[in-house]
């Protein structure tokens, strides 16, 4: 009989992108499979998904507004129209499994796939759960965790810790770090940082590096700086206007595509701390100053940039206090080579280069249970 399997999760690639590795693993393990995508209609999976293959179908379903507001008023009548939907896409797929990657279509196609009895697993990114997978994790077959002592969370006998999926292509990067900065046409023998800010960017981030573009100039280091489409047009104005003494050292876009190769080329990286950020630079390998957002629930970047800090994995660098600090500690670790090969070894303990597989395993183990 063919596997068919719901995948459902979005709204930020942090959810997005660990369902397409589960995806292709399970492919790799499944050829003949079916996967369906379940997502929120407008956000980003609805684009995103399709790229990389599998057929999606939006729900309806919008997230609670921090202040009143027309969507809040209009969210138990998406939340019921979400749910009647779930259980017509479930009832026409007939899945044999269902896995929920985070946000709220994940929440409703959970809950309506234990309605049918229908083997479940959750997959958390973060070190803090948010409040639908804690409440769904009573009822689906297994919950897939990136971080040890989760236990707070969920009940113990449902954990598996799996580490976040990551993209294949970060695991064995074939250019020298000579060959990627030539990439991005920059002096293959200097020191570079590479500057993100996820996938929409970070004002915060982007306010500290245009600010100190010069002092990482002096100091001898180049930039690769991605700075997000909503900050774009603003930075590279900004550098129109005032261009830096060195030009040739500094490579800005938008969006990097080719993630390996900026990963490759950097000495060090300065990003915020998303659960799939902190997954790939465990995978690389790299020194990272990370800059939680504090913009997300329940404070859940600070939670996995503070498991790195006190592991002596990365700097943490709080959100209110990068505009003093952030800076000077580039400056400072651009200079301690000894002191980013400390990180850059510690953060390797948090990889787990197998986790889609492993994840992918349990899933299919889950259908062959039933």
């Amino acid at each position: 009989m063919k596997l068919r399997v719901i995948i459902s999760g979005g709204g930020t690639g942090g959810h997005i992108y660990p369902g397409i590795a589960i995806a292709k693993k399970i492919k790799d393990l499944e050829p003949q499979s079916d996967i369906l995508f379940v997502g929120a209609k407008g956000k980003m999976e609805m684009e995103k998904v399709p790229k990389a293959g599998f057929p999606i179908e939006g729900l309806p379903i919008r997230g609670l507004q921090r202040k009143l507001t027309l969507s809040n008023i209009s969210f138990p009548f998406r939340l019921a129209a979400s749910l009647w939907q779930a259980d017509r896409i479930i009832r026409r797929f007939s899945p044999h499994i269902v896995i929920g990657t985070g946000g709220y279509a994940s929440g409703a196609m959970l809950q309506v796939a234990t309605w049918h009895k229908i083997p479940t697993l959750i997959q958390e990114q973060n070190n803090y759960a948010g409040l639908t997978n804690r409440l769904l994790a009573k009822k689906v077959s297994i919950v897939c965790v990136a971080y040890p002592n989760m236990e707070k969370h969920f009940p113990n006998t449902k954990i598996a810790l799996t580490g976040n999926p990551v993209r294949q292509d970060l695991e064995n990067i074939p250019e020298t770090a000579a060959q990627a900065r030539a990439f991005f046409q920059l002096n293959p023998d200097l020191p570079t940082v590479l500057v993100m800010g996820g996938s929409g960017g970070a004002l915060r981030i982007n306010n500290c590096i245009r600010h100190g573009i010069e002092k990482m100039i002096e100091a001898g280091a180049q930039l690769i700086w991605q700075t997000g489409a909503n900050y774009y047009p603003e930075i590279k104005s900004f550098l129109e206007a005032n261009p830096p003494s060195i030009p040739e050292r500094i490579f800005v876009s938008d969006f990097i595509y080719d993630m390996p190769k900026a990963y490759r080329a950097a000495d060090l990286i300065v990003a915020r701390a998303g659960a799939l950020t902190v997954a790939e630079l465990a995978i690389v390998g790299k020194a990272s100053i990370l800059v939680p957002s504090p913009n997300v629930v329940a404070d859940h970047q600070n939670k996995n940039a503070t498991v790195l800090a006190d592991a002596q994995a990365a700097l943490l660098v709080k959100d209110n206090q990068a505009e003093t600090m952030l800076m000077p500690h580039i400056i400072s670790l651009l200079s301690d080579n000894k002191k980013r090969d400390s990180f850059a070894q510690a953060i390797r303990q948090f990889a787990f280069p197998q986790a889609a597989l492993n994840i992918a395993e349990l899933a299919l183990a889950l259908r062959n249970a039933v």
